[in-house]
């Protein structure tokens, strides 16, 4: 069987929300580095989205969307892993959009923060320090999606740092 048609086949039985979640909507498929892309259309929609929230509802609202995003994309990555049959597919990106806006919670809305939050997450993602690594050997989505949220944390962690201690106003 050609990957062309095992691709089609895994498209039929994996149920469409499932597909347009861990790919978020097709961003996943973007080539190179569909983590990349997912991780840069995170910051745009949510530098366009979090203007349009009032400012005491900011944190509270990126948090609840974290979480949400999270909590639909673990069994969203499952269903996707089980049906190409891979442990972690490249265009599964949902991951990288929770991790990604963990990292932006809190941060004032400036380009120099989605730069900075954009650039931690990526590298914390791609460097995967403990215990980041470990949490990809948890089963399925939960494997998948978490080691991403705790890239996240960690992007959020020195992002923090960098905006209290001045370094990043």
């Amino acid at each position: 069987m050609s990957e062309a048609t095992s691709n089609n086949s895994a498209q039929t039985s994996s149920p469409l929300w499932a597909t347009l979640t861990a790919t978020f909507f097709g961003i996943g498929h973007l080539k190179p580095g569909p983590g990349t892309w997912g991780s840069a259309a995170t910051v745009i929609l949510w530098a366009a989205l979090s203007h349009q929230v009032p400012f005491q509802a900011r944190t509270p609202a990126a948090i609840a969307l974290a979480v949400f995003i999270t909590l639909v994309g673990i069994p969203a990555a499952t269903q996707i892993s089980r049906a190409y049959g891979k442990k972690d597919p490249q265009f599964v990106v949902i991951d990288e959009v929770a991790g990604q806006l963990i990292a932006l919670i809190a941060a004032p809305l400036t380009w120099k923060t989605f730069l900075a939050g954009f650039i931690l997450f990526r590298v914390f993602d791609i460097l995967k320090p403990p215990p980041v690594r470990q949490l990809e050997r948890l089963p399925e989505g939960v494997g998948i999606v978490l080691d991403d949220v705790a890239a996240g944390l960690y992007a959020l962690l020195v992002m923090q740092l960098l905006l209290h201690s001045g370094l990043l106003s």
